[in-house]
């Protein structure tokens, strides 16, 4: 149920070269630290913008009115082609009093370990599908995640942002 990476990812910004959270730069006290923090951030952004992106073209392709599987498959696929780490179904334990409990949480998509996807194929999005990432979030402790209803006439209507507990429309 995982996929694969085409070659190593990484993004150049000046001496910096930021591959799975880590750096080929020479350690300078807290500006090192405040800067990686900022790049994380910035490459989230870009990534989140990347997977919307290629999440407006599986829905141009397919349109609305699929079952959510279709969608994930379809995402699954373009995003391992074009070379993300991407986790399909991955399992996510409940941990209740410091023992890990197998209870069927799965996240739809996990990419490069830091984006949590959520789909959807629903007349539209409720409050129990934003809980439902936000536990994942929580849960995984992740930073990022994205709610995607696939079951719009426009994908961007469909879609939120969720950081650190608040999300927004895109």
């Amino acid at each position: 149920m995982h996929g694969g990476s085409h070659g190593e990812r990484g993004k150049k910004f000046g001496v910096f070269t930021l591959r799975n959270n880590s750096c080929n730069a020479i350690e300078c006290g807290n500006t090192y630290y405040i800067l990686i923090l900022a790049l994380s951030l910035m490459l989230e952004k870009e990534l989140t913008a990347e997977i919307i992106g290629m999440a407006m073209e599986v829905h141009t392709r397919l349109g609305p009115g699929l079952l959510e599987n279709a969608y994930k498959e379809c995402l699954f696929y373009k995003l391992d082609k074009e070379g993300f780490t991407v986790e399909k179904e991955k399992p996510m334990p409940l941990v209740f009093e410091e023992v890990k409990l197998e209870c069927g949480y799965r996240i739809d998509l996990l990419v490069e370990n830091k984006i949590v996807i959520e789909l959807k194929s629903v007349e539209s999005l409720s409050d129990v599908h934003l809980a439902q990432i936000l536990t994942y979030i929580k849960m995984g402790n992740y930073k990022v995640g994205l709610l995607i209803n696939f079951n719009v006439v426009k994908l961007k209507d469909g879609i939120k942002r969720v950081v650190n507990g608040y999300e927004n429309m895109i």
